[in-house]
């Protein structure tokens, strides 16, 4: 039987923050959240995607981080990465609405959290300002603005997240090295934990810079706990991950999609998936400590994740709990 929760704790808190967890082993990440709330019969067709359930249906979302919950994930990401103030009042929702989403999105997670008697860490999800666009830029970057312009775009988004204390904000899916700066520079005014992933392609940013040059942004920047990659294909993560372990010294984070590719004129995913559970091993022996999945990676996979990790998993210390 598990330990009792500590009756102290805020239901839903994790014992530890989460780099003392990385430090003592691989920490399971959830999987697409996008893929689950399909599964679950819902419509992401519009603009928001997932960040239209905050309003329209938060249920579906609490129901999706529960299936990652079930699956083994030690970490939930919330549904907040296409969200933004701009996208929001598109859709005819206030600023004082909107935050209010915002907060909702890790009330969700946390919530869902709750109801399990073991560790669970939300990551507030701030994706990149291609993600907000709809139009497919963060596979690109290069925007034409400039990292003070970015800044000025992310600042209300990270800081309406940071107001409710996630345990982590996920800098995700970033195509370009003057937005992870822009991004970095702002989540350090708000003094939480991060972590920063790379979309990737080869050897490369999505934008086209060399990875050693992307993951040295964040040697020495003491908030970043793990850095990383994230959707992109299983066979860039191999070689992303030994970069990003060499060139910033920290726990590497790893979540590739399913392997299967985008039709953007049929509009549907196409191909087989390529994401074999087996490539975890290899990805921990080069750093990795954060792992699990993005695009079309579901709880099935991330429960085979769980069994292949086992012990290897990160732990409560004795007297934790």
């Amino acid at each position: 039987m598990p330990p009792a929760r500590d009756p102290g704790r805020t239901a839903g808190a994790p014992s530890r923050p989460l780099a003392a967890a990385l430090a003592a082993g691989t920490v399971l990440l959830d999987g697409g959240l996008s893929n689950q709330l399909e599964a679950q019969g819902c419509d992401l067709s519009d603009a928001l995607w997932s960040a239209r359930l905050l309003a329209d249906g938060p249920g579906q979302i609490e129901a999706a981080h529960t299936a990652y919950l079930r699956a083994g994930a030690q970490v939930l990401i919330t549904a907040s990465y296409q969200a933004s103030f701009e996208g929001f009042r598109k859709h005819g929702t206030g600023r004082a609405e909107a935050a209010v989403l915002f907060a909702r999105s890790v009330e969700l997670a946390r919530r869902a959290a709750g109801a399990v008697d073991r560790d669970v860490w939300v990551a507030a999800s701030v994706g990149p300002y291609g993600a907000v666009t709809a139009d497919g830029a963060e596979y690109r970057g290069r925007y034409g603005l400039t990292v003070r312009e970015l800044e000025r775009f992310h600042r209300p988004r990270i800081e309406a997240l940071a107001a409710t204390r996630p345990d982590v904000l996920a800098l995700e899916t970033v195509p370009d090295v003057d937005e992870a700066q822009a991004l970095v520079r702002v989540a350090g005014e708000c003094g939480l934990p991060v972590w920063l992933s790379y979309t990737v392609a080869g050897d490369r940013t999505r934008a086209g810079q060399r990875l050693e040059e992307a993951f040295s942004l964040v040697d020495g920047e003491d908030l970043v706990v793990a850095a990383g990659v994230n959707c992109c294909d299983p066979a860039d993560a191999d070689a992303a991950v030994r970069a990003a372990a060499e060139a910033t010294g920290k726990p590497v984070v790893v979540y590739p999609n399913s392997g299967e590719r985008w039709d953007a004129e049929g509009r549907r995913w196409a191909g087989g998936a390529t994401f074999e559970p087996g490539r975890v091993r290899a990805w921990q022996s080069a750093g990795a400590r954060l792992v699990g999945g993005c695009c079309r990676v579901g709880p099935a996979t991330i429960a085979e994740l769980a069994a292949l990790l086992g012990e290897g998993r990160s732990t409560p210390e004795p007297g934790e709990r």
